[in-house]
């Protein structure tokens, strides 16, 4: 049997989708991708569920971008959406929405 990982947090997005994010992923974020993230769980928990705009990739159709105001930028947190349920491939803060088809 392998080891259940520990969920940091989950959430149903505004497509009715179950996203989450394991701790270890969630530290392999705020390390090493996007340290401006660290301690916004609540601002990705609340864009998820509540986005200004959501876009899915035109590279993956499987991936989707939900995008929030976070003070005068926005907070994007890209979501691959597998077998119903999703999980969280990024988090960061830009100055624009990309390019995308509006969902």
């Amino acid at each position: 049997m392998g080891v259940t990982p520990n969920i940091l947090f989950e959430v149903t997005s505004s497509l009715g989708k179950r996203v989450r994010v394991t701790e270890d992923y969630w530290q392999k974020i705020v390390t090493t991708k996007h340290p401006l993230m660290a301690g916004c769980e609540d601002l990705v928990k609340g864009i998820l569920a509540q986005p200004e705009v959501v876009r899915r990739s035109r590279k993956d159709q499987s991936v989707f971008l939900y995008y929030g105001r976070a003070e005068k930028r926005y907070c994007c947190v890209v979501v691959r959406h597998l077998n119903g349920d999703g999980f969280i491939v990024t988090a960061y803060i830009t100055d624009r929405i990309k390019i995308g088809d509006a969902i």
